[in-house]
């Protein structure tokens, strides 16, 4: 490990720990990282080798498969397709992942509502700043609408919101009082089989919850993450282990 020590310095060091957190007892990692880092400096041409002031370990990419989040993988790709196949003339999101918006302002309009205002424009999206719990819009007056893996923090104030414990229940109420007659909501969160606060992280609803608070919108699909997998039905699962995936349709 000293010889690694050595190569990279101290600047380095601090820009790998600040950028990744890598601690150092990743020792077979660093150490191949300084085999690449020299044995590419013998395959490349002497006036392009990498300076060791330009190093940016990254020691921990090199893994069997792809790490992904199985959650916001199956969740994101569920509800882009059944809003692409629903084929809205806008769609309104409140306070979804910012890839998903993202991606998804390029096949239709978007407009994203969320409590803290992007730090990037995109010019695709339109953004509104506001609450999922005072939605800027009519009864009855969206088509299509979207709020992946939200309500379940509304009260906490992790985001930056105040304290309320009905915070869940009024964000479900407040999505499902604009949706349009014939309009769809496409929502997610975590569920079990009990009400739990795990402050100031998010709660574990259970389903009946979700659906008396989506009331009067009626059920068109649901589906399930349970540990990872994406299923057709509910499996029972430890706290934040299922996230249940709503299509709701106003009559």
């Amino acid at each position: 490990m000293n010889d690694v020590l050595r190569l990279l310095g101290i600047r380095t060091l601090r820009r790998a720990y600040r950028s990744l957190r890598l601690a150092p007892l990743h020792v077979e990692c660093w150490r191949r990282f300084l085999r690449d880092y020299e044995t590419y400096c013998t395959l490349e041409r002497p006036d392009r080798r990498p300076s060791r002031r330009h190093l940016m370990p990254y020691v921990l990419d090199a893994t069997e498969s792809t790490p992904i989040e199985p959650i916001y993988f199956y969740q994101d790709a569920w509800a882009f397709e059944r809003i692409v196949a629903n084929a809205p003339e806008r769609h309104v999101d409140v306070g979804s992942h910012h890839k998903f918006v993202a991606l998804l302002s390029k096949v239709l309009p978007v407009t994203m509502i969320d409590l803290r205002p992007l730090s990037v424009p995109l010019d695709s999206l339109d953004f509104v700043e506001g609450s999922i719990l005072d939605l800027p819009f009519e009864d009855r007056t969206l088509s299509s609408l979207s709020s992946l893996c939200v309500v379940e923090h509304i009260g906490l104030g992790r985001y930056g919101d105040e304290l309320d414990p009905d915070g869940s229940a009024k964000a479900i109420k407040e999505l499902a009082r604009v949706v349009a007659p014939g309009g769809r909501l496409y929502l997610s969160v975590p569920v079990g089989d009990e009400y739990i606060v795990a402050f100031n992280a998010g709660r574990v609803l259970p389903r009946a919850f979700v659906l008396e608070n989506a009331a009067p919108l009626e059920l068109v699909q649901e589906r399930h993450i349970v540990g990872g997998v994406f299923k057709e039905t509910y499996t029972p699962g430890p706290p934040f282990t299922v996230t249940g995936l709503y299509e709701f349709r106003c009559p």
